[in-house]
């Protein structure tokens, strides 16, 4: 039997970054989330966000590929919220999502990176947030983004 531990920290946004994730509401999204994960056998360490955004911690299974974990998360997450009526009109996620590794040294500054979002985003917007991470684990392809500044707006 193979032995596998791949963590990664995957973060995706509300389409057109709208803050409908109230801070009333995302522990229930955030639980449902959570409860979805199990039930696909999907390990999520950790869970949380801010009004626009969602951060999880998980190991991915030999089996599991960052893509259909993602898809199975998102997709879910938005089609019950929905269907729950927890959000005035619809909630829908951003095509794209952030995913890098994470090593198993890191685990615990991630976690506690993605438990205190509030008091993250206090000091700095999603926009620089993103920006830094991308910096940070060389997605150097951003860097010649011409739209940063048009993408930019909503987070200050």
């Amino acid at each position: 039997m193979p032995f596998v531990r791949i963590w990664v920290h995957i973060v995706w946004s509300t389409k057109n970054r709208e803050p409908l994730l109230s801070a009333s509401l995302r522990p229930i999204i955030f639980d449902h989330i959570r409860e979805n994960a199990l039930k696909k056998g999907i390990f999520l360490a950790e869970v949380n966000g801010y009004h626009d955004h969602v951060h999880c911690l998980i190991s991915l299974k030999r089996n599991q590929t960052i893509a259909k974990v993602a898809q199975l998360l998102k997709g879910e997450s938005s089609r019950w919220t929905n269907y729950e009526g927890l959000v005035p009109g619809k909630l829908f996620w951003q095509t794209e999502y952030y995913a890098a590794s994470v090593g198993e040294s890191e685990v615990k500054r991630v976690r506690n990176y993605i438990r205190n979002q509030e008091a993250h985003h206090a000091r700095q917007s999603f926009f620089e947030e993103t920006k830094e991470m991308m910096a940070v684990h060389g997605f150097a392809v951003m860097e010649d983004w011409e739209d940063w500044e048009d993408w930019e707006e909503g987070y200050d």
